[in-house]
This record gives structure tokens, sequence and C-alpha cells, in this order.
């Protein structure tokens, strides 16, 4: 039976993405979560900014940042979501290049997050990105998919980003395949962040016991039951 050997190591942020109900946000307002992400782009996860709004409006979410995820979205819209909500952070998951950070970085506050793929060259495009970037989300690159889709990577490339992250002062967080049994493994590289979805959901739902059983063995490092 595997067991997470304890270790001295900062806490890692934590971020639950893809909430898309108002039953998602009150699970998740409950929990241990820094970062709590919200899709504003085509996916089953995706949902309106008005919505989010009204939620938020009856939900407290004091002491958790908000996270808008977008793709290839025109940067004008996106300021005007994240200043309507407000977002904390602005996370780009498509094809956006260093120009579309540049200009975001002149009519939003927002920190700035760029989501990559987990791919030859990856932490090139992280050196390019990191004068504007704020942070990076490292995912399993899947063909057709752009995240969300409870495939993990290699995480013994987990060093090499975070070395990359590091140099630059970036924050960093790792994504893909990341639930309550791969925990322990990917803890074995002290990520400095990491970022779920599918990872705590049970039929598409946030699952508050998937989430209680994840922050009990990430949180308190204790013996991994089945």
């Amino acid at each position: 039976m595997p067991c997470l050997e304890k270790k001295t190591m900062n806490k890692p942020s934590l971020k639950y993405c893809g909430i898309h109900s108002f039953a998602d946000l009150k699970v998740t307002a409950r929990s241990k979560a820094d970062y709590l992400g919200f899709i504003f782009a085509e996916s089953k996860r995706a949902v309106n900014p008005a919505d989010v709004k009204s939620w938020c409006g009856q939900i407290a979410t004091a002491g958790k940042k908000l996270v808008g995820v977008f793709v290839n979205e025109n940067a004008g819209r996106i300021a005007e979501i994240a200043e309507a909500l407000p977002l904390d952070v602005i996370q780009l998951h498509g094809d956006e290049q260093v120009e579309d950070i540049k200009r975001l970085k002149c009519i939003t506050d927002c920190e700035i997050w760029k989501a990559l793929h987990h791919e030859r060259g990856t932490v090139e495009t992280m050196e390019a990105f990191a004068p504007y970037a704020d942070g990076f989300v490292i995912d399993s690159s899947v063909k057709g998919m752009r995240g969300g889709t409870g495939v993990s990577f290699s995480w013994e490339s987990v060093p090499l980003y975070k070395e990359a992250a590091a140099k630059e002062g970036k924050r960093l967080f790792i994504a893909g395949g990341v639930n309550p049994d791969s925990i322990a493994a990917l803890l074995n590289w002290q990520p400095p962040g990491i970022d779920l979805a599918s990872g705590i959901e049970d039929k598409g739902q946030k699952s508050e016991k998937l989430i209680n059983l994840l922050e009990e063995r990430m949180y308190n490092h204790v013996f991994i039951s089945e």
C-alpha cells in the first residue's frame, strides 16, 4: 500500500478549476484551495460570466482568489469579464502569444498566467513569455484537448519547470491527472502549485468527499488509505 514519506517542503498552492455550477462553488468555497477557476471558453465545464457573478454574490469566497480561464479570446472581452466579476488572475490556455499578454497587462491589473503543454521546447517557451507572464500552468499534451484531460505527464520533468519558473520569479502550477490517488507521487517532486479539475469530480460534479480526501493526503501527509 503506497504511503507519502514525510519531508520538509513548502505547502503547494492549490487551484480547483472548472467550477461550473452553484453546487460546485459551494463545495470548493469550503475547501482549502487558494484559487478557484472558471472556464470562459468552449468546454464541458464552460460557464457564463453572469452566472459566476450571481453565484459569487451568494457564496463567500473570501481568502480565495478567482481565476478566469480563456482560450484565444479578445483582450477587450477578457478585461471586461475580469473587471465585472472581479477576477484576480487571467489564465490563457490557447495559442496566445507574448504580444497578447503585453496587451492585457496594459488594460487589466490581474495576474496573467500562461498555460503550456508538456512537450519538447516548453522550457524555452516559458523563457519567452517570462518578461510579461506572472505564472505558468504546465499541463499534459493530449491531441485535440486544451486541458481537463485527467491524464498526467512525466512528473520527472517537474524539476526542470520548477527551475525555469524560479529563475524568472514566476508562479508554477502542475496540472493533468492529479487526484487523491496520484497526489503522493506528484508531491514527491515538490511542485510549488497544483491545479486540478476532473480529479475532484464525481459524475461531472465537484465532490466534497474527493476534495477532503485529497486535502487530507496533501496537507497532512497522512498514511494513504485504500
